[in-house]
């Protein structure tokens, strides 16, 4: 057998060594399969062929100017809480590792008392929040005012909204902040300060690009939590996508339809900012191994790797 192999063409044996290998369709697999088909079949009954949907009303509404004022405002109110809320998870996040105990003890606090109230519960008291303090002035405890001005006159609803989710957002945030800085080694905390590089500098060149690719996964997950809370809005009184379409059927009573409206938009945003997140993860990727190897049909035969190790695997000669 040995000297048959040493009398064929060495070109024509790497063709057939390089060949993937082919891996037989198992039993489980088959099961899936035929699992997978039936589950698709029932989707497509359920929602194309069966007429209570209302796919002509649903059709009508979808891009409604009504419709599309409510998601303007939705994105709206998500890209201003996500900014302020992420600005303040960063602040907080940098108090939490702070050598103050004043401000550690403060972020501390702040995390505690966020993770302990629902976001549906920090908007009402955001939003009645003229209640307890009627007028927000600067002066001296149990002393003079300087100036003052009146809450009702500075929260409105759109205000408590974005006011409610950033401090939501900016407790759970900070949290990600700091174990993305604490994942990274000490070393290179020191390696920057080895080579003289400020503090700014070295989260923007070198610990920056890691952080990202840390904390995207976690944080974009708190993004798109805070773009679907921000239907809690309604509690409050403020129009967006789903106080939107609670109103129309209100008035027409096609409330599945309607439902179906909103929850298409929340499924397309959703998807931007997962695509959004993809992007983001491949970039700041780069240069790192994944955990993912090649697939069983793209994997190269233990001949063809060695063909290609040559003369030294001592074996095709």
């Amino acid at each position: 057998m040995t000297s048959e192999v040493k009398q064929q063409d060495p070109s024509k044996l790497r063709q057939l060594a390089g060949l993937p290998i082919r891996s037989n369709i198992s039993i489980k697999e088959w099961i899936t399969y035929v699992l997978a088909i039936y589950v698709a079949l029932v989707l497509v009954h359920f929602f194309i062929f069966n007429d209570n949907w209302h796919w002509d009303v649903i059709g009508s509404y979808l891009l409604s100017q009504i419709v599309m004022t409510g998601l303007l405002h939705t994105i709206e109110l998500t890209l201003l809480t996500t900014v302020i809320g992420l600005v303040l998870g960063v602040i907080t996040a940098w108090c939490r590792m702070s050598n103050l105990v004043v401000l550690r003890t403060l972020a501390v606090l702040y995390i505690w008392v966020m993770r302990a109230m629902p976001p549906l519960v920090m908007l009402l008291v955001v939003f009645f929040f003229g209640a307890l303090v009627p007028n927000f002035s600067i002066g001296i405890p149990f002393g003079p005012t300087f100036a003052s001005i009146s809450a009702n006159s500075v929260i409105s609803r759109f205000s408590a909204a974005v006011i409610g989710l950033a401090i939501y957002l900016g407790a759970y945030s900070a949290e990600i902040f700091r174990g993305g800085v604490q994942s990274l080694s000490t070393g290179q905390f020191e390696a920057c300060r080895a080579l003289g590089l400020a503090p700014f500098t070295s989260y923007v060149k070198v610990l920056g690009p890691q952080l990202v690719r840390t904390i995207t996964p976690a944080l974009a997950n708190e993004v798109i939590t805070i773009f679907k809370s921000t239907s809690l809005v309604s509690v409050i009184g403020y129009t967006e996508l789903l106080t939107t379409v609670q109103t129309i059927y209100a008035v027409n009573f096609e409330t599945i339809p309607l439902l179906t409206v909103a929850v298409i938009w929340y499924l397309v945003l959703t998807s931007l900012a997962m695509l959004g997140q993809s992007m983001l993860e491949r970039r700041y990727a780069r240069g790192f191994t994944t955990r993912r190897g090649p697939g069983p049909n793209t994997a190269k035969a233990p001949a063809a790797q060695a063909l290609e190790n040559g003369p030294a695997s001592g074996r095709m000669e």
